[in-house]
């Protein structure tokens, strides 16, 4: 009777404090509380640098601006030139093949590897060390590396392009190559990134469903599967968004390595956003792909976000 008593004992305290906490009155201002305030620093800062920077860009759609001088308003001119653009819809192409195979590499390279991190290795936490250098370096100076390395008379590219079948080593001068070596490029700068969230997420998977699993003798990949897996969904979710929207409005490493060439083979849309402003300084007409991307990314990312179900939030701890 006792040691039922003092099994129970912390369930019960549990249950108690959880019918408490669920119980307890939302902060209202009424009480004196700071209630929805306390966002109030967040909201202020959103709308400064997110909200009135994208309603000027929309104005600014509708203007004709060559970054001097005032704007004059030219109504539907510069969306009537949407479809005109002969560069629109292979930019447009380009930068979901960029986006979709970027996901696909990442995805399949960070799960593993943050899993593995998130391990007792002896060797976990230098491996993991080296594995995030990326990560600390800017996108300028990533570029600025492989260029280096891949040039193709003094750089890495000379030595390995024969073993890879490119003779001359020349890897972004290729129109074939160029598109799948900025991918591999963007891949590596972030790769550390969605390696560390699911690190984190798979340290909090509760230890004591892999101790069931193998007293059921689960092997360790039967383990991966029917726990892990499972218990990183909402992660996998979170980082798929990340990927594929920042994925979808990246130009920085294609704008040092390649400037969108060799011709047109690497001038995804954000790049033909950029050039078409700050080169061909077309501000009006840069406005309305910018509106273009932020209407593309926000639907994409609310789109994953109901496809997936994420956005009800259940618990993957429920019970436990």
């Amino acid at each position: 009777m006792t040691g039922g008593t003092a099994l129970t004992r912390p369930l019960l305290g549990r249950s108690s404090v959880s019918r408490g906490r669920d119980a307890a009155p939302r902060p209202r201002a009424a009480d004196g509380r700071p209630g929805g305030w306390w966002a109030a620093p967040a909201l202020v800062y959103f709308a400064l640098f997110a909200l009135v920077p994208m309603a000027l860009v929309v104005v600014l759609s509708f203007c004709r601006w060559n970054g001097l001088g005032s704007p004059h308003w030219t109504g539907l001119g510069n969306w009537a030139k949407l479809l005109h653009d002969p560069q629109l819809g292979p930019s447009l192409r380009l930068s979901l093949l960029l986006t979709a195979v970027t996901w696909l590499v990442q995805t399949l390279i960070c799960l593993p590897l943050g899993v593995w991190c998130a391990g007792p290795q002896r060797s976990r936490a230098v491996l993991s060390a080296v594995f995030f250098v990326p990560l600390l370096m800017s996108s300028a100076a990533v570029a600025l590396l492989f260029s280096a390395l891949l040039d193709p008379n003094f750089g890495l590219a000379h030595m390995i392009g024969p073993w890879l079948g490119v003779p001359d080593g020349n890897f972004i001068g290729s129109p074939r190559l160029a598109l799948w070596t900025v991918m591999a490029v963007v891949s590596w700068q972030f790769a550390p990134f969605h390696t560390l969230l699911y690190q984190a997420a798979a340290r909090q998977v509760p230890v004591s469903l892999y101790e069931a699993a193998t007293v059921d003798g689960a092997g360790r990949w039967r383990a991966f599967a029917s726990i892990t897996l499972p218990q990183l969904r909402n992660t996998v979710i979170t980082s798929s968004v990340l990927m594929l929207v920042g994925s979808l409005t990246y130009f920085d490493i294609v704008l040092i390595l390649t400037d969108g060439g060799p011709g047109a083979a690497t001038r995804v849309l954000p790049l033909h956003m950029y050039l078409t402003g700050f080169s061909s300084f077309d501000m009006g007409y840069a406005s309305v792909l910018a509106v273009l991307l932020l209407v593309a990314g926000t639907t994409l990312s609310l789109l994953v976000v109901r496809v997936t179900g994420f956005r009800r939030m259940t618990s993957q701890r429920e019970g436990l």
